[in-house]
């Protein structure tokens, strides 16, 4: 596909290459990345004299605390928690680490949305606080708080979510949300409720299981391997020392009962999916890969579905991943939401989960967390409640490894790096898009100078993501192919996280194109098209992550699709993108391949239907407009 100098300009901002990490072995012989200390170029030369006791997040940011109780100054602006070490109490580096990033970056982002102002004074290239840390500490001990939220009963079905690294209640993130914007609601025929997607997902046909009276188990061998080479990397649930002992355990039931039978059906089901490549290319006509063992371990469930125990919530976990790879997410919801309540009983009963069983408990929540927020970004179904606990729930470190038999390597930098993308997404939505946030209530002019300090701290948490991602996760953002399945799913949701920052100034100048003659507001149109752009000139690249993100991944395509051809009708905006030529064949070649997933659900045909609806009607008014022949 030719493409334009416009399309293959420097993002020289935000292009630096990832650094050259030392590596020194792990315990089972895996290279880890170690942490460096960069010298600032913003240190603040403070008097030597400081209070004799400092906050925590005073020491964390290296500032000078006066001491003053109960909430020293800066604790005091930031509307942060403010607390003091008591005498002989020392905090590990991952309690500091915890601190630091829950209190500076979420306490600043959450007071600006309460007072519908700007970052004032903060400036993100001072900030102390680094994803380098984050991510480097989290394969080390990372230790949970000792200060426990406030959680108002399970779940949170009528209360609106106040952390900030979780979903909002209500947000305008959805890609329907987008018809509603000037130019681009002209494209469609009538209007859509954005909760259009989620009642067509209720009404749709209940899920056939196929006909199978028995299991296959000659190619179990390869199936297991391209579940722990292919899915295990997404979803890190499954312990690969221990997975001899759990199959032995399968093999000597008849896979008939137990979490361990229900456990091996599923990683079957899903190793078979994986090793025949992205659901869309399938036949509609014939049963998707795996089926067989999922209808089997289906038939499990039920007995398995009341007990309150971690094998039954893993078990639920690999249900919803499956269901997810069919494209079901109100099937997926209904169980994660099952699996969610159970892990809020566990978290909520000290002692109930013993301790050979704690690193299987971070695993399968921080899923759920992950699979819930991205079934959030898109559908309006209700909260479970599982993001309260994001600040007692401490990252995985890592399986035990017994000495015995080993199916694969317990891989988690994908999973860490999704965690942490995962929350500053959700930041975005609340931050941007919720119905907290203000900017987008005062005039255009007004919500320009509210934007630029919250896209600021919200484009350097992403630039600091990407820059201290592990070696092994590292991946260029130049326009080169990559081989890495793994590597090929982080840029495109780089390039989606980079979009939703982004898009606000779009937005805007679509209402008020006068807007865009200011050179900054017009760089940051620059920033979100170009990042739309790179998620769809090459759209079969999303096929390495058809797996687990075909849903939310087909519908952020159709919402940077809608973006870019309102785009294409301002004058302005279009001096941005690709020539005409290029921006019809991108268009048209997404177009095509949407309509490829249609089959898989009715939300994904109607996403299709609008697209195609309104490329029609773009070209009708180009050529009105004199703009096509």
């Amino acid at each position: 596909m030719s493409q334009s100098s416009g399309t293959d300009r420097e993002m020289s901002h935000d292009t630096t290459s990832a650094p050259s990490n030392g590596t020194a072995p792990t315990s089972n012989g895996e290279p880890r990345p170690t942490t460096k200390k960069r010298p600032s170029t913003d240190t603040i030369d403070y008097p030597r004299r400081r209070a004799t006791i400092a906050c925590e997040i005073c020491r964390s940011r290296k500032s000078r605390c006066d001491g003053s109780r109960p909430k020293c100054r800066l604790c005091t602006e930031l509307n942060a928690e403010c607390i003091y070490r008591e005498p002989g109490i020392k905090l590990d580096a991952g309690d500091k680490l915890i601190l630091e990033h829950l209190n500076r970056i979420e306490g600043l982002l959450q007071n600006s949305l309460a007072n519908g102002l700007g970052l004032g004074t903060h400036s993100p290239a001072a900030s102390n606080s680094t994803s380098e840390e984050f991510l480097a500490r989290s394969s080390g001990n990372m230790a949970a708080l000792t200060i426990v939220p406030p959680i108002n009963g399970m779940g949170t079905w009528a209360t609106a979510v106040s952390n900030i690294s979780t979903m909002p209640k209500t947000h305008t993130t959805a890609a329907l949300h987008l018809l509603q914007s000037p130019m681009i609601r002209d494209l469609v025929s009538r209007p859509y409720d954005p909760k259009v997607l989620l009642q067509l997902e209720m009404n749709r046909e209940q899920l056939f299981l196929g006909s199978a009276l028995g299991l296959d188990l000659s190619n179990t061998g390869t199936y297991v391997q391209a579940f722990f080479d292919r899915v295990n990397v997404f979803y890190a649930c499954v312990n690969p020392y221990s997975w001899t002992i759990y199959y032995q355990t399968a093999l000597s039931r008849g896979f008939r009962e137990g979490p361990e039978s229900c456990i091996v059906l599923l990683v079957l089901a899903l190793g078979h999916a994986a090793s025949t490549g992205s659901i869309s290319q399938q036949p509609p006509d014939k049963d998707p890969p795996g089926l067989p063992y999922f209808a089997a371990a289906w038939s499990l469930l039920p007995s398995l579905m009341t007990r309150n125990n971690l094998l039954s919530v893993q078990c639920q976990i690999l249900t919803t991943a499956y269901l997810v790879y069919l494209v079901r997410p109100v099937e997926a919801w209904n169980i994660l939401s099952s699996a969610s309540m159970k892990l809020q009983l566990l978290i909520n009963s000290p002692g109930r989960v013993p301790p050979s069983e704690e690193e299987l408990l971070k695993r399968v929540y921080w899923n759920t967390i992950m699979i819930e927020s991205d079934l959030l970004a898109e559908l309006d179904l209700p909260h479970s409640g599982i993001g309260n606990f994001e600040e007692t729930v401490s990252l995985p470190t890592g399986f035990e490894d017994l000495g015995g038999e080993s199916v694969g390597r317990d891989e988690l930098w994908y999973f860490l790096s999704e965690i942490a993308l995962r929350r500053l997404l959700n930041k975005v939505s609340s931050t941007l898009y919720s119905s907290q946030a203000t900017y987008y209530k005062s005039s255009p002019a007004a919500s320009i100078a509210q934007l630029d300090p919250l896209v600021a701290e919200l484009d350097y948490q992403l630039n600091q993501w990407y820059q201290n991602l592990p070696f092994p996760m590292q991946f260029p953002l130049d326009r080169v192919p990559l081989q890495n399945p793994v590597q090929t799913v982080l840029r495109l949701r780089y390039f989606a996280c980079r979009t939703i920052i982004f898009r606000p100034y779009t937005l805007l100048v679509l209402q008020d194109e006068n807007l865009a003659l200011d050179s900054t507001v017009q760089e940051n149109c620059h920033k979100c098209l170009e990042a739309c752009i790179r998620q769809l000139e090459y759209i079969t690249a999303h096929h390495a992550g058809h797996l687990p993100y075909l849903f939310q991944g087909a519908l952020s395509i159709v919402s940077q699709t809608l973006l870019v051809m309102g785009a294409t009708m301002t004058g302005s905006l279009s001096a941005l993108l690709p020539p005409p030529t290029t921006m019809d064949e991108i268009i048209n070649n997404v177009i095509r391949e949407v309509e490829g997933y249609a089959h898989l659900a009715p939300s994904v045909q109607l996403a299709a239907e609008i697209i195609q609806e309104a490329e029609g009607k773009r070209q009708m008014w180009l050529r009105t407009a004199g703009l096509k022949v």
